[in-house]
């Protein structure tokens, strides 16, 4: 029987409201997005994505598309290394967050090689053999049908493309675990309330976390869409985990 409920946190709910549910978080914390990323991880979210841009390999003349790139970290340092010669792509389903990133990006004059387009990562609307690199950061778990997702990316990346998935993952220290769940279960939501007026958005986003497949697991995932050389790296004691994987 096909399944018609999923994960929206540690909730069921139908397939055909995900997508809303999520939409309504995005566009609640929007304008707040970069300081609540601050705020929450100390500042490692930054080294976690600069870490990420050193292993896409991308450089000058690279077609790049940035997915669920929200306020636009990646896509501006990728518009800097792909050039006049290259084109780099920011996309989001969520039209609050792509605005936003639309607007910083503006504000400091990285256009020129910069597309914006509301897409949903599961029906790219790009043609096939498109890109050298996708990356996806911190919005793969957010998407209701990943094994779609994974697909529509593939079938849009070049042969010798790669896919980076950077992602909350599993702690894989011992002792962090239990630290991670009492920062993230009494912590996060409280700094959410204070710094957006939205607990339960960032309840949703801790929740979305624990319910995202675990290294193995995404790998694994990764390689059943026909991604090969899958391999991850685990940064901050595995609570995020970079994935990597290409198209042959």
């Amino acid at each position: 029987m096909k399944k018609t409920t999923t994960d929206f946190g540690f909730k069921e709910v139908p397939i055909t409201e995900k997508s809303k549910l999520v939409e309504s978080v995005f566009h609640s914390v929007a304008s707040k997005y970069d300081l609540m990323n601050d705020v929450m991880s100390f500042g490692l979210h930054r080294l976690w994505k600069k870490f990420t841009i050193e292993q896409s390999g991308v450089r000058s003349g690279h077609y790049v598309l940035d997915l669920a790139g929200g306020t636009g970290d990646l896509a501006k340092a990728f518009a800097r290394r792909v050039g006049h010669q290259g084109l780099t792509i920011l996309s989001d389903i969520n039209r609050s967050m792509l605005a936003e990133g639309r607007r910083r990006l503006l504000d400091e004059a990285i256009i020129n090689n910069i597309t914006f387009v509301e897409a949903d990562a599961e029906k790219l609307p790009f043609k096939e053999n498109y890109f050298d690199c996708i990356t996806i950061a911190f919005g793969l778990r957010n998407v209701t049908d990943k094994i779609a997702a994974l697909h529509s990316i593939y079938r849009v990346l070049k042969p010798g493309g790669k896919l980076l998935v950077l992602e909350f993952s599993k702690p894989t220290l011992p002792f962090l675990d239990k630290i991670y769940d009492k920062y993230s279960f009494k912590i996060i939501p409280k700094m959410g309330e204070w710094i957006t007026g939205d607990k339960e958005s960032y309840e949703y986003l801790v929740e979305s976390i624990r319910q995202h497949p675990d290294q193995e697991h995404l790998k694994n995932l990764m390689m059943e869409c026909q991604f090969e050389d899958v391999s991850y790296h685990n940064l901050t004691g595995g609570v995020v985990a970079l994935h990597k994987g290409f198209k042959y």
